[in-house]
């Protein structure tokens, strides 16, 4: 089985909690593309569902499949929000923001009841880090947020590379929100909580990938099937 339908399991396997009438949060990302599809297929069987994307990517990808959408506006409380991860621990403490939507992504999660995160078994670590650490900020002072960020690093045990994100075509990557993000190459987080807290007050830091609290249950798929984790 091949990562792209192990991917397709876990969400299969989070569409067993939706609900007729529930409010959604859409994730962003690979592994929440294929919810959003399978989600489709249920709605267009009569699931009564209403979602807000994370990202205008999954608005894009919702719409496609006829999944209604809303916003934080008009509903100021979701049901469940359904995202994937670049990394998850056994706290389901989660590194998030490879495909560049961990703003929006963590304002969702925060207005939800209930988080599930749907991802392959590779995603599994003992200890964050291993996947470069996305942190969004303003362009706007960028070489005084780094020392800042460096500082907070090293207060938190931690240090690394920080190497602004390029799109594609090489130009410096923006995002939904127009902000640039930096990635942190720090090999391991050993205080999760500690560095998220640290970063969170630097001036022009509008938001960072660790996702601290948020996750409720986690579906990994493996070779040997789905495994469900709650945090320890």
């Amino acid at each position: 089985m091949n990562l792209d339908e192990l991917k397709r399991q876990a969400a299969a396997r989070a569409l067993d909690f939706v609900k007729s009438g529930m409010k959604l949060g859409l994730g962003t990302g690979s592994t929440a593309k294929h919810f959003v599809e399978l989600l489709g297929a249920r709605v267009r069987d009569g699931l009564d569902v209403i979602g807000v994307p994370t990202s205008e990517a999954t608005r894009q990808d919702a719409l496609r499949c006829g999944v209604r959408l809303t916003t934080l506006d008009d509903v100021d409380r979701l049901d469940l929000t359904v995202d994937g991860a670049d990394e998850v621990d056994g706290a389901l403490n989660l590194i998030k923001g490879g495909g560049g939507a961990l703003l929006r992504e963590k304002i969702v999660a925060a207005a939800s009841d209930r988080m599930i995160v749907i991802a392959d078994d590779s995603k599994w670590v003992e200890t964050l880090g291993r996947f470069p650490l996305p942190i969004e900020v303003v362009p706007f002072g960028l070489g005084a947020m780094r020392r800042a960020i460096e500082t907070a690093f090293a207060a938190s045990g931690v240090s690394g590379q920080l190497v602004v994100r390029k799109a594609k075509d090489g130009h410096v990557f923006v995002t939904d929100g127009g902000h640039w993000i930096v990635d942190a190459h720090l090999g391991r987080i050993p205080d999760a909580p500690h560095l998220a807290r640290s970063l969170s007050v630097i001036p022009g830091v509008v938001e960072h990938g660790l996702f601290i609290g948020l996750a409720t249950t986690a579906m990994l798929a493996g070779a040997g099937g789905i495994r469900v984790v709650e945090p320890r």
